[in-house]
C-alpha cells in the first residue's frame, strides 16, 4: 500500500533535512505528493528542494514556497547553509505568498500525512484560515522538549528545541488542535549519521555524494567531533543528528521506531514551550525509542542509491 506524504521543511539549515527528504524518495512505499518550505526569509529554500530532487531524478513533485517568517517565537533571521553546502544550485525564484499554504491545504484534503521537520508556521497559518482541513491528514512533527536528555547525551536546555522555539505560537495551535505525532528532540538525538556512513555515500548516486559532503562540512563547522567526546552516549565519529528522519520513519512505520502515548501537558520554561509529564495532562503520541543500529542500517540501505 502507497503512502501519500507531504514534506514541509526548512531544508537548509541543517543537513538532516537534506537526509529526511532522501528517506522519503528513497522508500518504495511513499509517494511524496508534495514539499512546502517554512522559516524561508530569504526564499532560498524552494532552490535546495528542487535542487535535490533534480539530483534524484524526481523533478515532478512539486515545491511550494512557504512562511517567511513566524507567528511569534524567538527573535532571529533564519539564515541557510552557504553555497558551500550546495555546489551546482541554480536559484529559483521563490513563489507567491499564498504558494505553499495552497499545496499545503492541497495534499492534507488528500489524506496525505504531514511530516514537519521545521518550524510549524505553515500548518499553524493553515489551520486558522481553514479549521479542520487536517481533519483527515495524519500529521508528524520533529520538535518537543521533555526535560533534559539522559546522562550521557548533551545537556541541552528547552532553548535547544529550534523547531517549537522558533514559533512558539505555531507550535501551540499544532500541538493543541492536530494531535501530531511526535518525535521530540529528546529523543531523536539516540540517531546519527556517523563518518563510518561516508564510505557508502560517497560511492552512492548524486544525491547520496550530496550528503556526504554536507556532513563532513557541517561536522567541522559546528565542532561535531568535540560534542562526541563530551557526551559518552554519543558515537565517537559523529557528524550529525538525525533528528528529521526520524519523523520520517515514523511517519512511515519503520520498525525500528517504537510510538506510545504519555499525558503530557503544554507548559512554559522562562519563555520557552515545553512538554511536561502530568497524570492531569492529556494524552499526546510520541516517539518513545529509537533502535539507533537497524535505524541507521535501514536509512543508509536505502538512500545510497539515490
Amino acid at each position: 500500500m502507497t503512502l501519500k506524504i507531504h514534506l514541509d521543511t526548512d531544508i537548509g539549515g541543517d543537513t538532516d533535512d537534506l537526509c529526511a527528504l532522501a528517506l522519503l524518495l528513497a522508500s518504495p512505499e511513499v509517494e511524496l505528493v508534495g514539499i512546502t518550505t517554512c522559516a524561508d526569509a530569504e526564499g532560498r529554500r524552494k532552490t535546495f528542494a528542487e535542487h535535490a530532487l533534480k539530483l534524484a531524478g524526481r523533478t515532478g513533485i512539486p515545491v511550494a514556497t512557504g512562511a517567511r517568517g513566524f507567528l511569534g517565537g524567538l527573535e532571529h533571521f533564519p539564515g541557510v547553509q552557504d553555497v558551500r553546502y550546495w555546489p551546482g544550485a541554480v536559484q529559483v525564484e521563490p513563489g507567491p505568498a499564498r504558494e505553499g499554504l495552497d499545496l499545503l491545504e492541497a495534499s492534507a484534503r488528500s489524506g496525505a500525512t504531514i511530516v514537519a521537520v521545521g518550524p510549524f508556521t505553515n500548518l499553524a497559518m493553515l489551520e486558522s484560515l481553514r479549521p479542520g482541513v487536517f481533519a483527515h491528514a495524519p500529521v508528524v512533527v520533529m520538535g518537543g522538549y521533555l526535560g533534559l536528555p539522559p546522562a550521557g547525551y548533551p545537556q541541552w536546555p528547552s532553548s535547544y528545541d529550534y523547531n517549537v522555539q522558533a514559533d512558539r505560537v505555531a507550535a501551540r495551535i499544532v500541538y493543541e488542535k492536530l494531535d501530531p505525532l511526535i518525535a521530540s528532540l529528546n529523543v531523536t538525538l539516540k540517531s546519527s549519521l556517523r563518518r563510518r556512513d561516508l564510505a557508502v555515500l560517497k560511492a552512492g548516486g548524486p544525491l547520496a555524494r550530496l550528503m556526504a559532503l554536507q556532513a563532513e562540512l557541517h561536522c567541522e563547522n559546528n565542532r561535531m567531533e568535540k560534542l562526541a567526546r563530551d557526551n559518552l552516549a554519543l558515537p565517537s565519529d559523529l557528524l550529525n543528528f538525525q533528528y528529521d528522519s526520524v519523523a520520517c520513519a515514523a511517519a512511515i512505520g519503520l520498525d525500528s521506531i517504537t510510538t506510545g502515548v504519555e499525558r503530557r501537558a503544554l507548559d512554559v520554561d522562562g519563555e520557552q514551550l515545553v512538554l511536561r509529564e502530568r497524570d492531569d495532562a492529556p494524552e499526546r503520541r510520541f516517539v518513545v525509542d529509537v533502535d539507533t543500529d537497524e535505524f541507521s542500517r535501514t536509512w543508509l540501505e536505502r538512500v545510497s542509491a539515490l
